[in-house]
């Protein structure tokens, strides 16, 4: 645990260094609202925005409960976290369910029959055959700027003998505009030396897992970290603080969200008094559009277009299919805000969306 609660003490060095480069520099360095500072010791890049930190890509293959990429943590304008800190660096009275659900990751729960989504170091010795990896290739670009910083890198998606089943090449962009945080993540997956089936499953695909106040309140008992950040010995029924409620584009409430399609779907709530509302935004030449959600009361918020004969009961059925040699794009954008959103004003935001992208 002390090697995760250090990745939350690092995140503080490059943001010093990163206000010092700006104090001391040139007048065009001075005039950067976001800035990408590659950590390379730590396997990271810090996306920091007017000298905070919003969030930070992490690639590191020496934690291992991640077995994939993540974008860690999420924070508002005000530097509020707005993702779940357990396992990486937990704090009071969060869930400790589901380890493999870090941050904010894209990945899928049935690739050839390899189970990519629920890898963790949970997963027992004798299942390991049957969930992939996937891990960073390559930094391919990184690129600062006014309002806008680019971060462009490369992933395999592995087999358990280490054979890359597909080639991923990820641009994120990171906007920020006032009280407003956007990150938009345009996925390429290519097929390499084998045709590649994405069968229809629930455990998908581009997802983040909230910290408690954005969950839904629950009459059952949870396993809760305490004080020290520690698991409690013991399930309780304690719903302290908890706020959240999905709304989607269709006009669906709370957990009727969930297996249903819809372009967009927002999750609002409050943390210590900041009104918070998180949206994601599918795009018209995704696949599978308009997505199904695999939002859940507990928070996993999570957008799965290629489920659907789960999400359907059967009625809908996909099974994607990326032959050998070809590729196929995914495009999210994730829209953060401090205070509340109409549904007109997420519109727009949606209809910008498609236009930018």
């Amino acid at each position: 645990m002390d090697k995760y609660n250090s990745i939350g003490i690092l995140f503080g060095v490059p943001i010093i260094l990163a206000l010092i480069m700006i104090a001391f520099g040139n007048t065009s360095e001075q005039e950067l609202k976001v800035n990408l500072v590659p950590v390379e010791a730590e396997q990271r890049v810090d996306v920091i925005i007017d000298g905070n930190l919003f969030t930070s890509y992490i690639y590191t293959d020496t934690i291992p409960v991640l077995k994939k990429p993540v974008l860690f943590p999420l924070q508002t304008s005000r530097g509020t976290p707005l993702t779940r800190g357990y396992p990486l660096n937990p704090r009071a009275g969060e869930r400790i369910d589901h380890p493999h659900q870090v941050g904010f990751w894209l990945n899928y729960g049935d690739v050839n029959g390899l189970d990519f989504w629920n890898n963790s170091d949970a997963i027992p010795a004798d299942h390991k055959n049957k969930v992939g990896t996937i891990r960073h290739r390559e930094i391919k670009s990184i690129k600062s700027g006014e309002e806008k910083g680019i971060l462009e890198v490369g992933m395999n998606w592995l087999t358990p003998e280490n054979e890359v089943l597909l080639k991923e090449d990820t641009k994120f962009i990171f906007r920020a505009d006032g009280d407003s945080r956007i990150i938009d993540r345009i996925t390429t997956l290519t097929a390499t030396d084998q045709k590649v089936r994405m069968k229809d499953n629930k455990e998908g695909m581009m997802a983040v897992r909230v910290a408690r106040e954005l969950e839904h309140t629950s009459s059952g008992e949870v396993h809760l970290t305490g004080q020290d950040g520690l698991p409690m010995g013991e399930e309780v029924v304690d719903n302290t603080g908890v706020t959240g409620v999905y709304r989607s584009s269709e006009g669906l409430i709370g957990d009727e969200v969930w297996a249903t399609r819809a372009p967009w779907v927002a999750l609002s709530g409050t943390i210590k008094e900041e009104s918070i509302t998180m949206v994601m935004f599918d795009h018209p030449e995704n696949p599978g559009y308009p997505t199904y959600w695999h939002a859940r009361g507990y928070g996993l918020f999570s957008a799965n277009p290629l489920g659907q004969k789960e999400f359907s009961g059967g009625e809908d059925e996909l099974n994607l299919v990326i032959e050998k040699g070809e590729s196929i794009t995914f495009r999210y954008r994730l829209f953060i805000n401090s205070g509340d959103q109409s549904h007109d004003e997420i519109q727009k935001v949606f209809n910008a969306f498609i236009s930018d992208i």
